[in-house]
């Protein structure tokens, strides 16, 4: 296919890095605040003094590498630099659940090694991240890891996204950070909403739908599963997760978007094409030696199949014909007998009455009729007249074994006539033929256009005529149509046919229908499979079709029965173009459309994937509404957006169409994006570290000894008032 526009490749994946651990001589007895921001997706930390933290995947996987036979615990990109090692992998968060500790434990080890940290305790404080609204086990088992474990001396824990907008809201110049708004986080698992006023996260208020980066990255491959349910290569949720940040979007109004990509040409110009890797067959290049060889060989191995197939119709035309001319032997002594003896014939061959035997014998007669034009090799092979003289002998001059002769002769003699009456009908059928195509070329010579024009028409009479008997086909499958009810009324008028009166049809009568030439066209009309000229329209349409193929210049194969039949509609070929068969590059080619907003589109319409859940429009507003307007106010002029998800295109013009019209026209709306949603939580989180109210805010390790995991101390950036979640 030739449409490849806004074509993008798969990027090579670049190799792990190989780090050394930082030096620790900086920090070493300075008491430097550790900050962890223990994300889903990624793991970010380093000291409060750094200016960019280190990060990777927050996953680790315990694997036996096998060459040496050393077990290995591998952290993040290392993971994908070993194979085996994929399988073993494991996160700490399970959904938007921290339960893992046993990964949580390792990840942290990695961690302390990176950042240098060689003593036997990390003595240094930590702010740690959790999510909102996260069960005080969570935070209870992670305080025990980190007093027990490593012996901090404290540690404290905030909600992400609080703490990236405290990163870029923070004034220098105040004393106190007393900002308002409302923030949106989009983290992997979940989608949160947190209003603040006066530097304080109302967490009361705070509301959380579970839909997030992960849920939507595996919507979208259940959606490329669901419209690609062949392609050849295995699509990954981290490929999906690339496609989900390169190419989809938010739609401000996502109803309008799709009227507009009704449209097959619209459809087509939003579509990305993402090409996957593929392999290119190996053709194994054969010398011309080589190849005449193979030719030869498959000349050979095609003739001995013609020479048995030409057998075998020649063994089954013979048996036919002798089946025939003992069933004709048969009805000649219909009269010889009495009508008891002729009964018990009929029966001992396997019939019920005359008609059955007169039916056989009409099914036999067509069938070798059929068979010997189908027959090609009859008019080229030399037949030598065989002899048969026992045929002419009179049965009073032969004995048993004679007699016997004389009727194998009579069978053969029987066959050989068939097949030189078949020879005449096909070298008479090959002249008319000759004749007809001689006088076609001349018409095509005269007058192409005309001669076109006319099997144009045929070629046109001949589809509507399939096109209707398919129509009848499906009106018929339905009861309810006419179509049907007019065929059980002409059933219920055959069942109550006069023609043989009532007292003869219960005493068994004959049955005469069929006497007349009408019965079997109400037959036909009865008869769902009584299509027989549907065969003998399609050779016709072929041929017609092959005439037009060869000599009419304006005829193409898309003008053919069967491009038109197997075409699909303009908009089903733009949402996903074919490529022809063999065509590798082509088949392993993703289009994405629709789903480029579809997806994105989830996280206001949880229900679209099957969610039972408000969507992020419905929870906004029913958070704006615990408030006044003066208040309300204060929100909704600095919307805060943060998490990864939030680099995707077209979300603030969604915001804002979703927001604008459940405020009052008067009241401002301003709806910004962090600055770095990626790593905008954790430098929050280091410039709230340096500041005096960190110390006040953490639980120390005696605090912990005396109270237990469960100490909780209430602030504004942490969980401590959070509400219970929708």
């Amino acid at each position: 296919m030739d449409h490849v526009m806004n074509l993008t490749r798969f990027p090579t994946p670049a190799p792990a890095a190989i780090t050394s651990p930082d030096s620790y001589d900086d920090h070493r007895d300075q008491g430097t605040p550790l900050i962890i921001d223990n994300g889903s997706t990624n793991l970010r930390f380093g000291f409060a003094s750094s200016s960019t933290p280190h990060f990777g995947p927050n996953a680790v996987a315990k694997y036996k590498e096998r060459k040496f036979n050393i077990p290995l615990l591998l952290f993040g990109d290392a993971i994908d630099a070993e194979s085996g090692a994929k399988s073993q992998t494991r996160t700490p968060w399970e959904g938007d659940v921290l339960l893992n500790f046993d990964a949580l434990e390792n990840a942290l080890d990695y961690a302390f090694i990176t950042l240098g940290i060689d003593t036997p305790s990390v003595d240094h404080p930590i702010l740690m991240t959790e999510r909102l609204s996260s069960p005080l086990h969570s935070r209870s088992l992670t305080s025990e890891l980190m007093f027990e474990q490593y012996s901090a001396p404290s540690v404290a824990f905030c909600v992400d996204s609080v703490m990236s907008f405290y990163h870029n809201n923070l004034q220098p110049h105040k004393s106190a950070f007393d900002s308002d708004g409302i923030v949106i986080s989009f983290n992997t698992a979940s989608t949160s909403v947190i209003p603040i006023l006066s530097g304080k996260g109302i967490m009361s208020h705070a509301k959380r739908i579970p839909w997030g980066g992960s849920q939507a990255t595996e919507y979208l491959l259940k959606s490329i599963q669901l419209k690609y349910p062949n392609f050849p290569t295995r699509v990954t949720s981290t490929q999906c997760s690339w496609i989900l940040q390169k190419f989809c979007e938010f739609s401000p109004d996502y109803p309008y978007l799709l009227r507009t990509l009704k449209h097959p040409l619209n459809l087509r110009a939003s579509e990305r094409v993402i090409q996957f890797p593929f392999a290119l067959p190996v053709v194994e290049e054969k010398t011309e030696e080589e190849l005449a060889r193979i030719t030869e060989k498959r000349k050979e191995q095609g003739k001995k199949l013609q020479e048995i197939a030409a057998e075998k119709r020649r063994e089954k035309l013979i048996q036919k014909e002798n089946d025939l001319k003992h069933l004709l032997d048969l009805k000649e002594s219909r009269g010889q007998d009495g009508k008891r003896e002729w009964n018990h014939t009929l029966q001992s061959e396997g019939f019920d009455d005359d008609a059955g035997l007169d039916e056989t014998i009409r099914k036999l007669e067509a069938e070798l009729k059929k068979a010997r034009k189908k027959d090609e090799d009859v008019g080229d092979e030399v037949m030598e007249e065989p002899s048969f003289p026992l045929v002419d002998v009179s049965d009073a001059d032969l004995d048993e074994e004679g007699l016997k002769e004389k009727k194998k002769q009579k069978l053969m003699k029987a066959g050989y006539d068939a097949r030189i009456r078949a020879k005449r009908e096909k070298e008479r059928d090959k002249e008319e033929r000759e004749a007809e195509e001689k006088k076609e070329e001349e018409e095509r010579e005269n007058d192409l256009e005309e001669w076109a024009g006319k099997l144009r028409k045929e070629q046109e009479a001949l589809m509507n005529r399939i096109k209707d008997r398919a129509r009848r086909k499906a009106a018929l499958s339905d009861r309810k149509s006419a179509l049907a009810q007019a065929r059980m009324k002409n059933i219920a008028t055959l069942a109550a046919d006069d023609r043989v009166p009532k007292k003869k049809r219960k005493a068994g009568g004959e049955d005469m229908f069929g006497a007349d030439d009408a019965d079997w066209a109400i037959y036909r009309k009865i008869n769902t499979a009584a299509e027989s000229d549907e065969e003998e329209d399609m050779s016709q349409l072929q041929a017609v079709e092959q005439k037009l193929l060869a000599y009419d210049p304006t005829f193409t194969h898309q003008n053919t029965h069967a491009s038109i039949t197997t075409q699909r509609s303009a908009l089903i070929s733009a949402f996903r173009p074919l490529y022809e068969e063999g065509d590798v590059q082509g088949h392993a080619r993703i289009h994405l459309n629709t789903e480029r907003w579809r997806v994105c589109e989830t996280w206001f319409s949880p229900g679209m994937a099957g969610v039972d859940s408000a969507g992020l429009g419905e929870v906004l507003q029913n958070v704006l509404a615990s408030f006044p307007d003066s208040d309300k106010g204060r929100l909704v002029k600095n919307v805060f957006v943060t998490g990864s998800p939030s680099y995707i295109p077209g979300l603030i013009p969604r915001l804002q169409n979703t927001l604008r019209p459940i405020l009052p026209p008067e009241m401002p709306l301003e709806i910004v994006r962090a600055a770095d949603p990626s790593l905008d939580a954790w430098r929050g989180m280091a410039d709230f570290a340096k500041t005096d109210e960190f110390k006040y805010v953490s639980v120390t390790k005696a605090e912990y000894e005396e109270w237990g995991g469960e100490r909780i101390k209430r602030w504004w950036g942490g969980n401590s008032n959070s509400s219970v979640t929708v």
